[in-house]
């Protein structure tokens, strides 16, 4: 029975120990910037159909970036708006229907892809 004992003590200071070197990593102390990218036209034409699409407008504000947009090359073109959120969030309203309201970073669009920098040199990290 002592020997089940120490071979569970073992373990957990395994354990213990292997949880430890995961949180003693410096590199992952350093600050990371997360951000979303997104192909806009394609993801428009994905939504809402159409040929092309083109931004006719941009507002920035502190949380947010809203695009208006308008279908190119049709008789009466579609307009929309897209709201792309710092946190990955995302609302694309088309004439006035919501579209889509969620989130990007769910993988919920081959059109959006997260990309991560090193926050004080501001070089891409690659993620294996």
């Amino acid at each position: 029975m002592t020997d089940i004992t120490d071979q569970l003590d073992v373990i957990e200071l395994i354990k213990a120990e292997l949880g430890k070197a995961e949180l003693d990593r410096p590199e992952w102390d350093e600050p990371v910037i997360c951000r979303v990218e997104v192909d806009l036209p394609s993801w428009l034409t994905q939504l809402a159909g159409g040929k092309a699409w083109e931004v006719y407008s941009e507002d920035e504000e502190e949380s947010c970036v809203s695009f208006g947009m308008r279908e190119v090359s049709a008789k009466t073109p579609k307009l929309a708006e897209v709201t792309l959120y710092h946190n990955g969030y995302a609302v694309v309203d088309v004439d006035g229907k919501a579209l889509f309201d969620g989130s990007l970073t769910s993988g919920t669009s081959d059109c959006a892809h997260l990309t991560y920098y090193h926050a004080d040199t501001g070089e891409k990290i690659t993620l294996n």
